[in-house]
């Protein structure tokens, strides 16, 4: 059922939630992690700025892509706090990720792709496969899924 609209700037977070299709529960949590900010009525209900609709909107395509909420708050950190965001802001701030999801896209092709091949020769053991991982030798760089990590990776998933 949609809220009733106050005459403010800012939102309720009931509005926010409808405009956004987010959950209150999720801006609850967005806003302990830092990711947006409300302010507090005489009353102590929260109030939102007009901004927070396209950040949240941030959030949900950066989570989308896979980025972390570390990552994002940090990115998020630097847009400016005393207007809204231009578009220009937006196009720097996902640029900055461009190298690192173009490196996963890399990495999820050369899955697919050895994925195929195993399963073409129908052996199904990674650990033994002559064709993927002759003698283990992924075995001796650790545990994991050793093609799967990469430094890169590691720190756009933390968070």
């Amino acid at each position: 059922m949609p809220r009733p609209h106050t005459t403010f700037h800012e939102l309720t977070v009931g509005q926010v939630a409808d405009r956004s299709g987010v959950a209150i529960s999720a801006l609850h949590f967005y806003e302990r992690k830092g990711l947006i900010r409300s302010t507090r009525t005489a009353g102590n209900q929260r109030r939102y700025s007009r901004d927070t609709l396209r950040r949240v909107a941030f959030i949900r395509a950066s989570q989308h892509v896979g980025i972390s909420l570390t990552a994002i708050r940090e990115a998020l950190d630097q847009l400016p706090s005393e207007r809204t965001p231009t578009p220009d802001d937006w196009a720097r701030l996902s640029a900055a990720w461009r190298t690192e999801l173009d490196a996963r896209i890399a990495q999820l092709q050369a899955l697919r792709d050895d994925l195929s091949e195993c399963i073409g020769c129908g052996c199904l053991s990674l650990r033994v496969c002559h064709l993927t991982n002759p003698r283990d030798v992924l075995g001796r760089e650790g545990a994991g899924a050793r093609r799967l990590l990469s430094p890169r990776t590691d720190r756009v998933n933390q968070g």
